[in-house]
């Protein structure tokens, strides 16, 4: 209600309660995500926000130290070697290198804190997770997974070192989990240069305008998901039209398919039917709704014509490949 804190009243918020609760952490996320130079909001519902916030985050890096398990540094891969979207991960990387360092310099945690919490919930676990689970998973040895392992690395070493300062228990956990030992620690390491090399506006452009359309197509697919016609985009092959040949062209060259987690997709530049699905914040790109033809892999779960045809019956080439 924001009423000034009180003892007669009996609406005081005891540190060591919350602490007791939810751990030290959640009140360390409290007043970093705070803004301190107005009066503060603290109660039950706030703390319930912020254990939500808290549990996002933790996910993210969970979801890092699953998939790096076993990783050997021998095997990573040149960023100059790597697919269009793991050089965007670096850029963003380059960009909240900057914007961190900045921001702990001058105090500000609020900020800071806010543009990791977007990074890590929004544009990976969102995004570029969602998107590579399926290479993480499912790939053999190939330089797409290994690309992807590669960036993994590279995201863990900086997002535990930049959220330290914060959630200074959490990320010592996450650490100790994968470099156990007694002089094991994450606050003895510094927050690892980033190279100006990774720094690439033209691919950032190029990426805003693919997630672009991949939000229209996301949100397509949405709605038969909810009008029960699908249980999983993995069951679509929608037709996209896009009016913008830049845009139809840099679509093109980023596997579209994979980065809209559809079995297929088609790309044109046919005037969009009546019946197409659009944002209006989008302008310029329809989506037709169409179901994936073939068989379903027992392994990736995709549906593709060739599903059936290999030495190991009930999965596509790919997954046949894999498993050798």
């Amino acid at each position: 209600k924001g009423m000034k804190m009180s003892k007669s009243i009996g609406n005081t918020i005891v540190p060591d309660e919350v602490t007791e609760q939810y751990g030290a952490d959640i009140l360390r996320l409290w007043v970093a995500q705070t803004d301190f130079v107005n009066d503060q909001r603290i109660g039950p519902e706030i703390l319930k926000g912020v254990a939500d916030s808290y549990r996002r985050l933790r996910n993210a890096m969970r979801f890092l130290l699953g998939n790096l398990a076993g990783y050997d540094p021998a095997n990573a891969v040149e960023p100059k070697d790597m697919p269009e979207l793991e050089r965007w991960v670096l850029h963003r990387l380059a960009e909240l290198d900057e914007q961190v360092r900045a921001g702990y310099g001058k105090f500000d945690f609020q900020g800071t804190l806010q543009a990791l919490f977007n990074f890590a919930t929004v544009e990976l676990s969102s995004f570029y997770f969602d998107i590579r689970k399926d290479a993480l998973y499912c790939d053999g040895d190939t330089a797409r997974r290994r690309a992807a392992r590669t960036v993994l690395d590279l995201l863990f070493h900086r997002l535990t070192t930049w959220l330290a300062p914060i959630l200074v228990f959490t990320m010592e956990e996450v650490w100790l989990d994968r470099f156990p030992g007694e002089d094991s620690s994450v606050h003895l390491v510094d927050m690892p240069k980033t190279p100006e090399s990774w720094s690439n506006p033209a691919l950032a452009t190029k990426w805003a305008a693919i997630r672009r359309v991949r939000r229209v197509v996301t949100a397509a697919l949405e709605v038969q998901r909810t009008d029960k016609v699908i249980g999983a985009s993995l069951e679509a092959a929608p037709v996209v039209h896009v009016a913008d040949a830049e845009a139809l062209a840099a679509l093109k060259t980023a596997h579209f398919d994979d980065i809209c987690i559809t079995s297929g997709i088609v790309l044109t530049a046919d005037p969009t039917p009546a019946e197409a699905f659009r944002l209006p914040e989008v302008e310029g790109v329809g989506v037709v709704f169409e179901t994936a033809e073939g068989e379903k892999c027992q392994r990736c779960w995709k549906i593709l014509p060739d599903v059936g045809s290999h030495a190991h019956p009930g999965v596509c080439a790919r997954c046949d490949s894999a498993l050798g």
